[in-house]
């Protein structure tokens, strides 16, 4: 019989075994962690978002630069077929306000005691085998750094409580994560065992994330407002290549800069242009809803007596955190001049120049290139060896786009490795 070593027990490495176990193929998945997907546990604390209702061409286009990619993995598994698998586990979703799709209840565990009771308990194919606490730490020590491995077959070597073991497989499916949130497993160790393969690597980099803003925030800022939110503002972004952002949403302030989900929206860029330029600078409107010349008008009002904060209050509802900011970042002069007060509540440059260390992202980007890889995510280098899920190369906003396309590349890489098999088993009967 068959075997398949699955290394990674997070959506992308339990998709792929359920797709392997469903077809007969015995299937050894291992984890470095106590328990199973506990950074999808984790990232469904708050609500268990599983992807997006919006239409196929807009949801592509989440994937930016990656989207044929992405795109392709979406025959295998798209949006309405997260929503079918769900179902089939008797887990009923909805459409929020927002086209966000979850759980009627919201929570991420009862999905996956259901998927696991059925990858260990299942009505057709063959039960999963969990191997908890087995860290993978490469390719067997038999096998020198400089030389490229063959085939699957090569040994794997694990760190175990009982001790290191080597486990022999016939293909094997690396479903390991990016970088972000190491201490749920997330460790990105496995970056020079591939390179040392010949696998081409892009680095692993944050991704939705938050930015620390140029000389920090002053301490009566930091102190007051750290933590509180600015509502209904818009963002705007234009990179030095070209690249547009603008969007309306909330973010919030941190003790060193900025982050939420209008800023992880923009995130990837905003990396991007730090990268290339050293900084970024995005303008925001705090109050996208009005018009300048209303702005400027309200601003210019006489206020006689009255100081400029309660002016600001009481002609534009501007107080709080969207006061402060203004304080913070404007000089006295910008502050007395109206046209230019008016201006920068309209388009107020706020410079970044660090995201926040990777460790800290909710993703990350970077990680194998789909040029190393075959249609079915197989390693051109390595025959029998498969990628899925935040290892490979590609990044998405928060919404749902992240689940979906791991899934999906679960699923994809689960039937490629199933192909290898196959074929492996024709050829030697």
């Amino acid at each position: 019989m068959k075997k398949v070593a699955v290394v990674g027990a997070g959506p992308a490495g339990l998709m792929a075994a359920e797709v392997l176990s469903g077809a007969g193929v015995q299937v050894l998945l291992f984890d470095a962690m106590p328990s199973i997907g506990r950074k999808f546990l984790l990232a469904g604390k708050g609500g268990l978002n599983l992807t997006h209702s919006e239409p196929a061409d807009l949801f592509a286009a989440r994937y930016g630069q990656r989207r044929q990619h992405i795109e392709a993995l979406f025959k295998f598994f798209d949006a309405g077929q997260v929503r079918s698998w769900a179902a089939s586990l008797g887990i009923e979703t909805f459409v929020g306000s927002s086209g966000r799709v979850f759980p009627v209840d919201m929570k991420a565990a009862p999905l996956l005691r259901a998927w696991l009771t059925r990858l260990r308990h299942p009505k057709k194919g063959l039960p999963v085998t969990f191997f908890m606490r087995h860290r993978w730490t490469g390719w067997h020590k038999t096998v020198k750094a400089d030389t490229r491995v063959d085939t699957a077959a090569t040994l794997l070597d694990f760190d175990t409580p009982q001790g290191p073991i080597q486990v022999r497989a016939d293909a094997v499916v690396l479903a390991l994560g990016g970088g972000s949130w190491a201490r749920l497993g997330s460790t990105g160790a496995w970056v020079p065992w591939l390179k040392a393969q010949g696998v081409a690597v892009a680095p692993l980099l944050p991704a939705n994330c938050g930015f620390d803003v140029k000389n920090g925030w002053s301490t009566h800022f930091a102190g007051r407002f750290a933590g509180l939110p600015f509502k209904s503002v818009a963002m705007a972004f234009t990179s030095t290549a070209g690249r547009e952002f603008v969007r309306k949403g909330e973010f919030v302030a941190t003790a060193t800069g900025v982050e939420g989900s209008l800023i992880y929206a923009a995130s990837g860029l905003l990396r991007d242009e730090i990268l290339a330029s050293g900084s970024a600078t995005l303008h925001l409107d705090l109050l996208p809803d009005m018009s300048f010349e209303r702005v400027l008008a309200e601003v210019q009002h006489p206020r006689g007596s009255r100081s400029l904060s309660s002016h600001l209050k009481s002609r534009l509802h501007i107080d709080g955190i969207k006061a402060a900011i203004l304080y913070e970042l404007l000089s006295r002069e910008q502050l007395a001049d109206g046209r230019q007060l008016a201006q920068a509540i309209k388009a107020l440059p706020i410079t970044v120049t660090a995201a926040r260390p990777l460790d800290e992202a909710i993703s990350s980007a970077g990680g194998v290139l789909f040029e190393a890889m075959t249609g079915q995510l197989m390693l051109e280098t390595l025959p029998g060896v498969f990628c899925a899920g935040e290892m490979l190369d590609w990044e998405a906003p928060t919404g749902g786009y992240l689940l979906t396309a791991c899934l999906a590349s679960g699923v994809c890489a689960g039937r490629g490795a199933l192909t290898y098999v196959r074929t492996m088993q024709a050829e030697s009967s």
